[in-house]
């Protein structure tokens, strides 16, 4: 078995691990030779000043509504609609967003506002709409009195049958990244007689995922959560490959995608919910299942799963994946695998941090479908609950957490060697 004979090789190859950080220094060595190559006088792209989005405004009522917002250089913008829940999305290149959050308060027709990273290379801003809308008027403009542009939404209430009539017209010339993603990152090199492992920082970008009593987001304790575990990870010789290392959103097949180029042995999705009942606290961990082993679990897979849609993307069905015997063994192996691990890491994280009530539970979790890679979603506490957000900002209590999860992997790994 592929997993075994890695994981019997993997103290005989230590030596012969390649340096990534060597690797990253001479990567970045070439970077600054080239830019100091530039030409004198040609500025580069890395010299244009960034755009800067501020001063975001919007006013009206039931029936008409105005959004303004300003840039210190002229934007190039593109846009498409959304249904289910009616929206505007604005698509921009990078841009980093000076947004008082009190503007963002629900107002005219607008009952929702998200921005944020896509990717490297773009960012977004999604206004959603109680009901049904037709654009009046976008456009952006040079500022009079003052350097600058400003970018108007004119957005007026209207049928339904209005805003499919306006959101066909406007579909054919929507950005490929309303339809389907291509792939988010490309297969390098790993040791083949490693032990892979995928680590999953939930959210990220537009999608910032919950947000704690004291104003700590998701998207940034997954990510520092997943950047301290992977260098644990590491020293022990371990493959490891995060499905994000910045702050950019990622669909949910994308993630899958990541683990299954590199044919990982083991996928970890990481998380920090929050829920309505401000007492309730502790860790889960989750593994896939069609049927939701509880109503919380079913609950927290569906607001999991909405992440593509509050991030502007047309969800697809994945029903109509071709079935077949070979596959049905294929995932009825892997989700042993799964609730193998997952039960392992139960039974390390007891030892030091708060679980909740049953914290081994199931639901139809999208990013843990890979039919191939055992795959767990760690929810690693409820940012809703002040006294696991302090833990979750706390260093050393994430580093006892990072402890056990590696203490799980190395049972399972163990284990799987042993058949």
């Amino acid at each position: 078995m592929r997993a075994s004979n890695r994981a019997n090789k993997m103290t005989a190859e230590r030596s012969s691990r390649c340096n990534t950080p060597i690797l990253r220094l001479i990567s970045t060595t070439l970077f600054l030779l080239l830019g100091i190559m530039v030409q004198p006088g040609v500025p580069s792209a890395a010299e244009e000043e960034p755009l800067l989005a501020r001063n975001y405004k919007m006013a009206g009522d039931a029936v008409r509504t105005r959004v303004v917002l300003h840039f210190n250089r002229e934007p190039d913008i593109d846009w498409f609609l959304l249904r289910s829940p009616h929206r505007l999305v604005i698509d921009l290149p990078t841009t980093e967003f000076a947004i008082d959050e009190a503007e963002l308060e629900p107002r005219g027709l607008i009952s929702k506002v998200r921005y944020g990273r896509m990717d490297e290379q773009r960012s977004r801003m999604i206004l959603a709409v109680d009901g049904p809308f037709t654009l009046d008027d976008l456009k952006v403009l040079e500022n009079e009195s003052d350097p600058g542009y400003r970018l108007i939404v004119d957005i007026l209430a209207d049928s339904e049958m209005a805003f499919e009539a306006a959101m066909r017209e406007r579909i054919a010339d929507a950005p490929q990244s309303a339809a389907k993603a291509e792939d988010a990152v490309s297969p390098f090199a790993l040791d083949e007689d490693r032990f892979t492992i995928i680590l999953d920082p939930g959210h990220g970008g537009i999608d910032s995922g919950a947000r704690g009593v004291n104003g700590t987001l998701e998207k940034t304790i997954t990510l520092v959560f997943a950047l301290e575990l992977r260098e644990k990870l590491e020293s022990a010789d371990y493959n490891v490959v995060l499905t994000r290392e910045s702050d950019v959103f990622l669909r949910l097949d994308e993630r899958v995608r990541t683990a299954r180029q590199h044919e990982a042995d083991l996928l970890i999705s990481i998380h920090a919910d929050s829920i309505r009942l401000r007492n309730f606290r502790g860790a889960t961990v989750y593994t896939l299942s069609e049927r939701a082993s509880d109503q919380r679990a079913a609950a927290a897979a569906e607001r999991e799963n909405l992440s593509d849609s509050l991030a502007g993307f047309v969800v697809e069905d994945d029903a109509g994946e071709v079935a077949d015997i070979l596959l049905d063994l294929t995932r009825r192996e892997t989700n042993a695998f799964s609730m193998r691990f997952a039960r392992t890491l139960v039974g390390e994280l007891d030892d030091t941090i708060h679980l909740v009530n049953q914290p081994l539970r199931s639901a139809s979790f999208r990013v843990l479908r890979a039919p191939d890679v055992p795959s767990v979603l760690l929810e690693l506490g409820y940012l809703s609950n002040p006294e696991d957000e302090e833990q979750l900002r706390d260093a050393k209590w994430r580093a006892r957490a990072i402890d056990n999860v590696a203490e799980a992997i190395a049972a399972f790994v163990t284990a799987r060697a042993g058949g």
